[in-house]
């Protein structure tokens, strides 16, 4: 049953004008601001399911992200915007954005990609055959084993411009995650499905708030705004 299509993606940010400028940069989008707040912002080019909102929030990062991003750059590229370099591997590097946030440099295509480049949004999960299935429903993908990895994707397709990631980790989720992804939908069919309520838009306390905060099987946050919403 397909009963959803991405949105937009959020990165929540305790300085949000340094982290706009980064990550702007690293995509290849526009920065914009999102509202009143001047640490509110808004990355986005012609595409509107590139968008990403940078979200001021008080709290720092404090453990290991359970979901990243994985960009078509060169280490040197992302050290120049203030990346820091972390753990070489054998087709990437693991960095940290300015402040501290995992991600990912995959050098390979860098030169040829254009000017967007977001890779894969790589989601950590205790079991990643089961989160890969259930969004691939939510979807309407088809996931499929990543190579010989215990890994699972939903590749591009059907609005999802890039690879969506499942890979297994030993540790729980603990903490709000600081990158999430907001859909269309009803928030009925997620609940349905299996999904958790976090928030309803009518119990929050700002008159500005207009979609529902959902947990996923695996308590990943995400946001549902309900089709005929056309703004955020």
């Amino acid at each position: 049953m397909v009963d959803a299509a991405l949105k937009d993606l959020v990165i929540d940010a305790t300085d949000g004008p340094t982290l706009a400028a980064f990550w702007s940069a690293a995509l290849g989008l526009r920065s914009r601001p999102a509202g009143d707040s001047a640490a509110d912002l808004v990355l986005e080019d012609d595409v509107p399911e590139h968008t990403v909102w940078i979200n001021q929030v008080p709290e720092p990062r404090t453990v290991k992200q359970r979901v990243h991003l994985d960009l078509h750059a060169t280490v040197d590229e992302l050290r120049a915007l203030g990346a820091t370099p972390e753990v070489p591997r054998e087709d990437w590097t693991v960095m940290r954005d300015p402040e501290g946030g995992e991600l990912c440099a995959f050098p390979r295509r860098a030169a040829t990609v254009g000017d967007y480049r977001l890779y894969a949004l790589v989601v950590d999960c205790a079991d990643p055959a089961a989160a890969s299935s259930w969004w691939g429903e939510r979807f309407g993908l088809e996931p499929k084993r990543y190579s010989d990895r215990p890994w699972y994707q939903l590749e591009p397709g059907r609005g999802l411009p890039w690879l969506m990631l499942f890979i297994p980790v030993p540790e729980p989720k603990t903490v709000k995650n600081r990158i999430h992804w907001d859909v269309w939908g009803e928030t009925e069919n997620f609940l349905d499905a299996g999904a958790t309520l976090l928030m309803a838009r009518a119990d929050s306390p700002d008159p500005h708030v207009f979609w529902d905060v959902l947990a996923d099987p695996e308590g990943n946050e995400f946001c549902v705004f309900r089709p005929d919403q056309t703004a955020k």
